[in-house]
């Protein structure tokens, strides 16, 4: 193990607890004393993107977006071997454009928004040393986002269909319940959850009953999530895998569904869930003697609930997976059962902390599991811990986040902060930095030197 990188949990949960009393105690003062005048010559720009036109559209059309520039730069990064790719400096030199559209016909509703990027960091280093499909992956992008109708049935009964996002579960930093959508992590610990979820085509009724809600669902697209591929600094291992297999969308054979049971009463709230779905974990399986990775039909019964006790909020969520595959093993089928247990303060001025907790524990464990292709485990444990303090009139954010995986960190870990301040109603600075450490997890044992700081310039209407 690189031990430039040797996480040492306390040592993050310090981290965390000395800024968070900093922000507490100290940044209020200084932010509305100082952080004006520091920030002052941003101004002119703020006055220019706060100019108003004249809207021309109907009333019935609203037209949203947003253009960004983002960089970061990677500053632990070791000089490569001859013809292996060259991972210091410049990382990431982003432009991404979204646009949308929201439409209302009382009662019906729709939307469709879409983005595209293009990162020139590749321009500048050598392309010569990255795959085609690295590049199709990082380098550009397009993509149609959220496509939808919605609208009421009845006075109880509402419908939505088509690419949207549905968010199961009370966790904000950790995923138990919240299954129906696949996740962007090709760049792991750099932006939360709620930015890296994908939407997927779906049916969705909803039948509403005093504090009680039923939601069912039937998903028709076959989605899985976006994950280092080989050449990038998150992908962990030298050589490209094996070829993926995926389900075809849209087709009859798909049977993936979701029901979820919601109630929301005075100070607490309770929900019920099950799902049939594709395993977003591909597991490797050999078809003439060549090894491909599949996805198999999984099944997840979950509940989850929040109890309000003055400025606390309590969490707990838990899931029960069947059907799970693994390479090691064909032809058995294991269980796990997931457990989350979350804490909320925000009894600190303007400043939210939260504590959320899960393990991950599979049944039966079978000890071929932890060799190749599958290095797998029988408990996965992992601790995030996020403080966000608002200053400055609520212009300007300070967000920091760890997250430990293992009881003692050998698992891996990351840690970001960021400050993100708001020059006006449309245009958005952030700053901060993401720091990696190894573990033995196989997403972090190449992840160590992967420290970066990072910039974005964001303007949407």
């Amino acid at each position: 193990m690189d031990n430039t990188s040797t996480c040492k949990p306390w040592l993050l949960f310090v981290l965390c607890i000395f800024f968070s009393a900093l922000s507490v105690h100290s940044l209020p003062v200084w932010a509305d004393e100082n952080l004006d005048d520091i920030l002052s010559g941003f101004d002119e720009s703020a006055r220019i993107t706060d100019i108003k036109t004249d809207k021309k559209l109907p009333q019935w059309v609203e037209i949203f977006g947003s253009l960004t520039m983002g960089t970061s730069w990677n500053f632990a990064q070791k000089s490569p071997d001859p013809g292996e790719p060259d991972y210091r400096g410049i990382s990431m030199a982003r432009t991404t454009a979204a646009l949308g559209a929201d439409f209302n016909f009382n009662p019906w509703q729709a939307r469709i928004s879409g983005h595209g990027f293009y990162d020139a960091a590749w321009h500048y280093n050598d392309r010569d040393l990255y795959t085609n499909r690295f590049l199709n992956s990082m380098e550009h992008e397009f993509e149609f986002d959220e496509f939808y109708i919605s609208g009421s049935l009845s006075n109880h009964l509402d419908i939505k269909i088509g690419r949207q996002v549905v968010v199961w579960g009370k966790a904000d930093n950790v995923r138990v319940t919240d299954v129906l959508n696949p996740m962007d992590n090709r760049t792991l610990g750099m932006v939360d959850i709620k930015y890296r979820r994908l939407p997927v085509t779906m049916g969705k009724l909803d039948y509403y009953s005093g504090s009680w809600n039923l939601s069912t669902i039937l998903i028709q697209e076959v989605r899985f999530d976006k994950n280092p591929i080989f050449n990038s600094e998150f992908y962990p291992g030298t050589l490209p895998g094996p070829k993926e297999k995926t389900p075809a969308s849209f087709s009859h054979n798909i049977r993936q569904y979701g029901i979820a049971l919601n109630g929301i009463f005075s100070g607490w709230d309770i929900s019920f869930y099950r799902a049939r779905i594709y395993d977003r974990r591909a597991h490797a399986t050999t078809y003439n003697n060549m090894t491909i990775l599949e996805h198999n039909r999984v099944s997840m019964t979950g509940m989850t609930g929040n109890i309000a006790w003055g400025n606390l909020l309590f969490k707990g969520e838990g899931a029960f997976w069947q059907g799970l595959e693994f390479g090691a093993a064909p032809g058995r089928d294991f269980n796990r059962i997931d457990l989350m247990a979350g804490l909320e303060y925000t009894g600190f001025s303007e400043t939210m902390v939260s504590l959320e907790v899960v393990n991950r524990h599979m049944n039966n464990f079978d000890h071929r599991l932890t060799l190749a292709p599958d290095f797998a485990r029988k408990n996965i444990l992992q601790t995030v811990l996020m403080m966000t303090k608002d200053f400055a009139n609520d212009t300007v954010q300070l967000k920091i986040l760890c997250s430990i995986f293992g009881p003692r960190g050998d698992g891996g870990a990351f840690e970001r902060a960021q400050l993100e301040y708001n020059l006006s109603d449309h245009t958005t600075l952030t700053l901060g930095f993401a720091l990696y450490h190894t573990g033995d997890l196989p997403a972090f044992t190449t992840i160590g030197r992967n420290d970066r700081i990072f910039f974005e310039y964001k303007f949407a209407f």
